[in-house]
């Protein structure tokens, strides 16, 4: 499993959520992803989804 990590911002940059989590691979990542935004309400704001090699996986601004 690799750690994985869904950060999401206010417009002035202020961090909103900063969460890790672990997944196998990155589409399992980018769905997790998917359903924290949802759980939390945030698909609308400014987000990042990035893997341990720092690759961005989802963003949104």
């Amino acid at each position: 499993m690799k750690m994985y990590k869904l950060t999401v911002f206010e417009k002035n940059g202020k961090k909103l959520l900063d969460e890790s989590f672990e997944a196998k691979k990155d589409d399992e990542a980018k769905d997790r992803c998917a359903q924290l935004l949802h759980e939390h309400a945030y698909e609308k704001r400014t987000y990042r989804c990035t893997s341990p090699e720092g690759k961005l996986l989802l963003f949104h601004s």
